[in-house]
């Protein structure tokens, strides 16, 4: 019977998805062929990997608590059952996806094992549960390390056809210099305030790094775009917080660099192979650290420390975010 591999995670954010990319390569690698993800739909992952050579079919599928906890159970079943998967890799703890493995016969059930997840695994390798405080990227590391699958590298990186996304997204290749703003994050604790990148923005023009800057921001958070707009009177700013991710990768790809919040947009753009700044205040860098993305801090700034007050943030002034932006880019891009 020949192998046919699925890669099942069920975190529903960008970033943590992103920083998941070398491992599902390393397992393609591993077993010599191409895999399917099941993945969650919010994480829009057919418009970003779908040009990803050792990825064949994404399905995406709810992993919801309550009453419908095992509805979706019966879903993953179908999936498993219509597809007839040899190996089903888990990448993070829940239960849910090795349960419904278990039910239909699944011969290879991995995943980290960490809590009531190892009754249902075909293994005995797993995690400790000390393991648990490790980073997800480490958690994974620790799970290929266990079941001998060689890492080649531990940084996301992502391949794009741009020709197709740049035809539906024409109106945002305007001519001109373009660098690209990340100005919301999914926890408010970690964004920096608008009129912080306004202030950015101002010292970044007079030097003459940018005609034009795209604001990359979630529609739930369209309103932060639009307060920059309005608050500035700039007719530099594009807003995109109206696009899909097709429309973040055109913007993203089609600038010169990127300077954003730590969310997602921050990893795809690092995975995108785009310079990539990172304003981490609130926040660990070393949950980062396996990742493309320049850092920059506040003064007396402590790594493993987690504060959950947006006012934190005030403490990494546009100035010093400057500064770092002029001292690590080409100088010959300064006016």
């Amino acid at each position: 019977m020949n192998n046919k591999i699925c890669i099942v995670y069920t975190h529903h954010k960008l970033g943590d998805l992103i920083w998941q990319l070398p491992y599902i390569k390393a397992i393609s690698e591993h077993h010599k062929i191409n895999v399917d993800l099941i993945l969650r739909k919010k994480t829009q992952a057919k418009n970003i990997l779908r040009d990803l050579k050792h990825i064949n079919n994404i399905t995406y599928n709810d992993f919801r608590k309550g009453i419908y906890y095992w509805v979706d159970v019966l879903k993953l079943i179908f999936i498993y059952k219509k597809n007839k998967y040899s190996h089903v890799y888990l990448l993070d703890k829940v239960n849910k996806p090795a349960i419904a493995a278990k039910i239909l016969g699944v011969k290879n059930i991995i995943g980290p094992g960490i809590g009531n997840q190892k009754k249902w695994l075909s293994t005995k390798l797993f995690l400790d549960e000390d393991d648990w405080n490790l980073s997800y990227s480490e958690q994974s590391q620790k799970l290929l390390k266990l079941h001998n699958i060689i890492l080649n590298n531990p940084f996301p990186q992502i391949e794009i056809d741009m020709k197709k996304l740049n035809e539906i997204n024409s109106e945002l290749l305007i001519d001109g210099k373009k660098i690209a703003f990340g100005v919301d994050s999914f926890e408010d604790y970690k964004m920096w305030y608008e009129e912080d990148f306004i202030k950015l923005a101002d010292l970044l023009y007079e030097k003459k790094l940018f005609d034009y800057i795209y604001l990359i921001c979630g529609p739930d958070k369209s309103y932060i775009s639009k307060k920059i707009i309005e608050k500035s009177q700039k007719k530099y700013f594009i807003d995109c917080s109206n696009k899909d991710l097709t429309g973040i990768i055109c913007a993203i790809k089609n600038s010169n660099f990127f300077v954003g919040n730590n969310s997602g947009p921050l990893n795809l753009a690092a995975a995108l192979n785009i310079e990539s700044f990172g304003l981490i205040v609130n926040d660990a860098i070393s949950e980062l650290k396996y990742s493309n993305i320049n850092f920059i801090t506040p003064d007396n700034y402590t790594d493993n420390t987690w504060i959950r007050d947006r006012e934190n943030m005030k403490t990494l002034t546009p100035e010093k975010v400057f500064n770092e932006l002029i001292k690590k880019r080409p100088k010959n891009e300064s006016g």
